[in-house]
């Protein structure tokens, strides 16, 4: 059964980090296959881990982009990529994270998450203009 507050309070840092349009898109496509999967997502990432204090949004969305980098998930990192614009987590601040991704996990991790960053970023320039 889910929490009510942590499902509530995960919802609103869920939106926060990532935005209302994929928040709403993730919803509208839930089925009742993932619906507790997702029930999963909201109260243990976003309500228990991403809602705690100790870590700005900032510094947590640098550690969460350095992890997909170096664990290759690829998607996910490009939607964090996006998500910066919300967590204050600049481009300096990515490229950091991936030159320790390079170090620590690999020149082929880094070498990938760069690319998609530079992609996301390019978008993000474009939509500015």
């Amino acid at each position: 059964m889910a929490d009510d507050s942590l499902f509530a309070r995960g919802m609103a840092t869920r939106r926060a980090i990532l935005g209302d349009e994929h928040v709403n898109g993730a919803t509208s496509r839930k089925t009742a296959f993932d619906d507790d999967f997702q029930t999963f997502i909201t109260e243990g990432a976003w309500g228990s881990v991403w809602s705690r204090p100790g870590f700005t949004r900032r510094e947590r969305s640098i550690v969460t982009l350095a992890l997909l980098a170096a664990l290759g998930h690829e998607e996910e990192f490009a939607m964090h990529v996006r998500a910066t614009l919300n967590t204050g987590a600049s481009p300096e601040d990515i490229k950091e994270a991936l030159l320790h991704v390079a170090v620590y996990a690999g020149v082929p991790a880094a070498n990938s998450a760069f690319r998609i960053a530079k992609t996301e970023l390019a978008k993000r320039q474009e939509a500015a203009q």
